[in-house]
């Protein structure tokens, strides 16, 4: 893919926080109102609880979680971060497929049947659950981006060395900065 530019880099990065960081907010919501109605005695309660979550689930589950999917994809695959080439990357593109998969799938139903029931079970309190702990994992390796590369990184790093210490060798100028297509200063 064609490396982004750097306007449509930062658009789509700012783009990609605020959805990710929404469908954080969406799963707590989830969680809040799962626990609520697993624990309330008050059939009234449980069921408003089930028919909110109902609404999120119709509305916002779905496009939160596909956005989240491709906003990422096309920013590894548009910037020199890549898909493949660190291991948090790798990992973090995995969790959201497995747990978009899951939402859409496993918890978008689960949430449908606690509606038409009019309650929940304890499945209602434990998806949300595991959702957010994935999301706060994949927040914090985004942020720390532990684990260095992987071996496809490391052979592009070291074929990419050697082809600028080549051009270097044989009188071509001025070396490219490994992180930037542009010659250094």
């Amino acid at each position: 893919m064609k490396p982004l530019n750097r306007s449509a880099r930062r658009s789509l990065l700012v783009a990609h926080v605020s959805i990710s960081v929404s469908w954080l907010g969406l799963t707590v919501g989830l969680l809040t109102l799962g626990i609520t109605a697993f624990l309330t005695g008050d059939p009234a309660t449980a069921q408003a609880a089930t028919r909110a979550m109902k609404i999120f689930g119709d509305w916002l589950i779905v496009p939160v979680a596909l956005f989240s999917l491709l906003s990422g994809l096309v920013l590894a695959l548009g910037t020199p971060w890549g898909l493949a080439r660190h291991r948090w990357v790798w990992t973090k593109f995995w969790l959201t497929l497995i747990t978009a998969a899951l939402s859409v799938f496993s918890l978008r139903p689960g949430i449908n049947e606690a509606a038409a029931r009019g309650s929940a079970d304890i499945d209602l309190v434990v998806a949300p659950s595991v959702a957010t702990a994935t999301y706060l994992f994949i927040t914090a390796i985004s942020v720390l981006k532990p684990w260095g590369m992987t071996r496809r990184g490391r052979r592009l790093r070291g074929s990419a060395r050697a082809g600028t210490a080549g051009a270097r060798e044989a009188g071509a100028g001025k070396g490219v900065d490994e992180r930037s297509p542009r010659r250094t200063a």
